[in-house]
């Protein structure tokens, strides 16, 4: 159990292999309400090899001190992921 919003991961190891590797992450709000952008690749087992990175957006919210994922937005390229960046650098101008 993760006692701190830093101490959470989306690592997932299966079989001595992480089927999926947090490569970094950034926590952006704490509290009882957490939101975590991890950067993270997944393990293809038919090619024996790591997928490009991937990016995810979760909530957690903590309640009798154990943290409960409540949500999750997964963006599956560097593409969607510059897109996004992109719309909020855009709104930012305004």
């Amino acid at each position: 159990m993760a006692d701190t919003p830093e101490d959470l991961t989306i690592t997932y190891n299966e079989g001595g292999t992480d089927i999926v590797k947090e490569l970094d992450k950034v926590v952006l709000s704490k509290g009882a309400w957490t939101t975590i952008l991890y950067r993270y690749q997944d393990w293809d087992r038919a090619k024996e090899t790591y997928s490009s990175d991937k990016y995810s957006i979760r909530r957690y919210q903590k309640r009798n001190g154990e943290y409960f994922q409540k949500s999750k937005f997964n963006i599956s390229s560097k593409a969607q992921a510059q897109a996004i960046v992109d719309a909020f650098q855009g709104w930012m101008e305004d």
